[in-house]
């Protein structure tokens, strides 16, 4: 990877003299959800208000086949591999199998996040998060294993062409629409499950999976019979009330789930990591993520995230050797940031969009539905007295709430359940360099501390999942 590439990270880090604000100002996020002219999804197949009431009300259809990157393991040591890099459990993790999977630091801060699913000929595939996907790639080259590993990159970078097509269904209607597709029924799955399904002729892998906590699927099969089997799901999805997600409804799913995709990953600063540094070529998202927002430090280390921050320590298992292993155990009994969701005041809100048609310079505009601007998106969140007591990120807004909600990591002294706190909204000195980011002034947004996920029907769903997943 870092062979056909002009240059490392490592090389970009050494020739930068201030790296936050090289990622803050100087840097073009490398994701879809910020630059959606890297997708050929339009942003909206009908409206992306009717778009997202449907993952609540009938049946929303996501293709996913442009932007997540995946990675095809194999080889005697694979499971080794995986074992060895990420925190999961995966003892007894045999065929049609699957795990959210994750890998942290030597100082056990956060890395990356992964979709894992054991396929039925044998070999492990990691969808999304590039970032971990890396570093797998990376620890299979340099550690003395025996495997292969295959990329098969989103379409923006990817000129052969993808080897999945990946389809979604979520919402209440998404079950009884997969029982129709499926020849002889639906499969009986537990969430995070696998299983070979045929539909009108085609094999397809169905992973029970689900963003809006319902009976959702997740369709994979040969790139060549995606556009066969996307006609299928068209015409049957008629007498389920399905709508096409466009990427506006796609990108906003996270500020009401909660999930936090692709935090800024902990690599910039051990000098353990090096190696990994001067393996990513300077044209890495590693070396191209993005910083935004009101939360502004000079130490890199000051935007990492932990497990706890994510609410993924119970995933953890330290009954295995893994790198990060002995931090994680040191870190177990410290205090920890608590996952929240911020209800932002529907009043500020306004004032907000007011300013717009006011004199003088506005605050920061807020898109709707996905408000976020950076690819990694910190604000400040402060108390009434005005400490910082966290970071707030993901702001959007929810047409099922009517609210726009945001995603934050506070200080368990400040996270109970409707305490109130407010999020700077915008940058300091009038906005940063960024290309996509107007003058502005900023100002405090009053919020409310809420659960993450925000609704109910998710909580119980990744419940749901983490019982299946510990159980083998």
């Amino acid at each position: 990877m870092a062979d056909h590439a002009p240059g490392s990270l490592q090389d970009l880090m050494d020739g930068v003299p201030d790296l936050v604000d090289y990622f803050t100002n100087d840097t073009k996020a490398p994701h879809d959800k910020d630059n959606m002219s890297l997708s050929p999804i339009p942003a909206e197949y009908t409206n992306w208000y009717e778009e997202q009431r449907a993952w609540r009300n009938s049946v929303l259809l996501f293709d996913q086949c442009h932007h997540m990157p995946e990675s095809f393991i194999s080889g005697p040591d694979a499971l080794r591999l995986l074992g060895e890099v990420g925190v999961n459990n995966l003892r007894n993790f045999g065929p049609l199998k699957a795990r959210q999977y994750y890998a942290v630091n030597y100082n056990g801060y956060f890395i990356g996040e992964c979709i894992l699913q054991h396929l039925d000929d044998g070999r492990f595939e990691l969808i999304s998060g590039m970032h971990l996907q890396n570093w797998v790639q990376f620890n299979a080259e340099t550690g003395g294993y025996d495997v292969e590993v295959v990329r098969d990159h989103q379409t923006s970078m990817n000129p052969r062409g993808r080897t999945f097509y990946r389809y979604q269904l979520d919402g209440p209607n998404a079950a009884a629409m997969f029982d129709e597709l499926c020849d002889g029924g639906a499969p009986d799955m537990p969430f995070f499950s696998l299983a070979r399904v045929r539909i009108r002729g085609h094999s397809a892998l169905a992973l029970r999976h689900s963003v809006a906590g319902h009976g959702g699927v997740e369709l994979s099969g040969p790139a060549d019979e995606g556009a066969d089997m996307l006609r299928i799901l068209l015409e049957t999805g008629e007498r389920h009330g399905l709508l096409r997600s466009g990427l506006k409804t796609y990108y906003s799913v996270q500020a009401e789930v909660g999930w936090v995709g692709y935090p800024t990953p902990a690599i910039y600063d051990d000098e353990r990591m090096r190696a990994f540094r001067e393996w990513l070529p300077a044209t890495s998202w590693e070396a191209r993520t993005q910083l935004g927002g009101s939360f502004r430090s000079s130490d890199i280390a000051d935007y990492y995230v932990t497990p706890w921050d994510l609410g993924l320590e119970k995933r953890i298992d330290l009954n295995h050797a893994f790198i990060g292993r002995d931090a994680l155990l040191q870190m177990a009994n410290r205090r920890h940031r608590v996952k929240r969701m911020l209800v932002w005041d529907a009043d500020d809100v306004t004032r907000i969009f007011r300013s717009r048609l006011e004199p003088g310079v506005p605050f920061k505009h807020m898109d709707m539905p996905k408000a976020s601007y950076s690819f990694q998106q910190v604000d400040e969140v402060r108390a009434g007295a005005g400490q910082l007591v966290g970071v707030s990120g993901y702001v959007g807004y929810t047409a099922n709430e009517s609210k726009f909600l945001s995603v934050a990591f506070l200080d368990p002294d400040h996270a109970d359940l409707g305490n109130e706190l407010y999020v700077v909204w915008g940058e300091p000195d009038g906005g940063s360099r960024k290309p996509n980011v107007e003058p502005h002034r900023q100002t405090k947004v009053k919020t409310t501390v809420a659960t993450a996920p925000y609704s109910s029907q998710v909580r119980e769903m990744k419940n749901a999942s983490l019982v299946h997943a510990q159980a083998g």
